[in-house]
């Protein structure tokens, strides 16, 4: 029996980016949690003070005003980072996320619209946490009946639950249509000549706002998926068969994602609502399901920072380039093909490592840290061999 042994030739810039690569990523992996908050206070400064910067070479003025479009890209990453924990962690494909963005969206309108049917406004605060546990609720409510199913099945179903909550929008009348709902509640605050902070066409504070929200999600989600939660969504994601055989509960944690996912695209449905002013049945759609998903696989579906740089990517070209945004659909077609072939995993990929007490038990054990994986978690693990 022979074996072949393949010479591949490596040119030395690869090798050179390579290495660069693995000492940037050696060291990263060697500091501890809190050492890598303290490299990322500068970067997250940076980001807060975006908009009072307004640098050329980002600004997307004067086609749009960059605030709002800073505002825009958060907004998004935000969806993303929701939707991320139910297709990247956990593995289910959701075209019908839109759903809870717009159950969140239209509770808020519902209790602070004078357009409202009911008697009495509440205070945009009271009313964030009122769209959050609705939408959980509708996440159990559509889990419940619909989580057992997979694959192409599962995503058929909520993709019709998304287009449901836009034709119930449509055709119940205190939900008023294409009517919509002006005038809606916004963040209490203001300034010391009596101006409200949050208005409809200043976008600073409700970037700072969405930015705020976003650490304090990415926290909350950062550390499920460091525990057992975390670790029942990768063995559900990469085999739910045999996660079910070694004992873990399959169908309980996918509710649980669902409702967490639901929870926070509820949440950046009551920002918007607050944002806009405005909610109708229009604003809803399919086109825009597809465009949270597509924020996800561009840019990495598992990686929390990969799916904010996609939700920038899907948000903020449009806004900087006004002259091919009437072609973005086109552009991001292409872009997800020509992805898919030469980077399946998106821009950057899920990174799968040790957790929590392994990772450092690995490291005082060998010295090093763990060899760290980059395959996507929305492509099979199963690999060809050669004999």
């Amino acid at each position: 029996m022979t074996t072949q042994t393949e010479h591949r030739t490596t040119s030395p810039t690869v090798t050179g980016k390579q290495s660069f690569r693995r000492r940037w990523s050696d060291w990263w992996n060697n500091l501890s949690r809190y050492q890598q908050w303290g490299v990322l206070i500068p970067l997250v400064v940076l980001i807060y003070l975006l908009p009072i910067l307004n640098p050329p070479i980002l600004t997307t003025e004067p086609g749009t005003d960059f605030q709002l479009a800073l505002f825009n890209a958060a907004r998004i990453a935000l969806i993303a980072i929701g939707l991320n924990v139910v297709v990247g962690q956990a593995g289910l494909l959701d075209l019908g996320y839109v759903g809870f963005f717009a159950i969140g969206a239209y509770v808020m309108a519902l209790f602070t619209s004078p357009d409202s049917a009911l008697a009495v406004r509440y205070p945009w605060l009271v009313v964030v946490p009122i769209a959050m546990l609705v939408t959980m609720v509708s996440g159990v409510i559509l889990g419940t009946p619909t989580l057992r199913l997979r694959g192409d099945y599962l995503a058929i179903v909520t993709l019709g639950f998304g287009e449901i909550v836009r034709l119930l929008a449509d055709n119940i009348e205190p939900l008023r249509g294409n009517r919509g709902f002006q005038s809606i509640g916004r963040p209490p605050g203001e300034y010391a000549d009596g101006t409200p902070i949050f208005t409809q066409t200043d976008g600073t504070p409700w970037y700072w706002l969405t930015v705020t929200v976003i650490i304090l999600v990415l926290i909350l989600v950062g550390n499920l998926e460091r525990s057992r939660v975390g670790r029942a969504w990768v063995a559900i994601r990469e085999d739910e068969d045999a996660a079910e055989i070694m004992g873990v509960p399959t169908f309980k944690f996918k509710i649980l994602a669902f409702i967490i996912g639901a929870a926070i695209g509820g949440l950046s449905g009551a920002i918007y609502a607050g944002q806009i002013g405005f909610v109708n049945n229009q604003r809803f759609d399919v086109v825009t399901s597809v465009l949270f998903l597509a924020a996800v696989v561009l840019g990495g579906s598992g990686n929390k920072v990969g799916v904010i740089l996609g939700a920038f990517v899907i948000s903020y070209v449009p806004d900087r380039f006004q002259s091919i945004a009437e072609y973005r659909f086109l552009i991001f077609g292409l872009a997800l093909i020509i992805l898919m072939l030469f980077r399946p995993q998106g821009l950057l990929g899920a990174r799968q490592r040790l957790l929590a007490r392994g990772r450092e038990a690995y490291q005082r054990l060998l010295g090093r840290p763990e060899q760290v994986a980059t395959e996507s978690a929305m492509i099979d693990s199963q690999k060809g061999v050669k004999a």
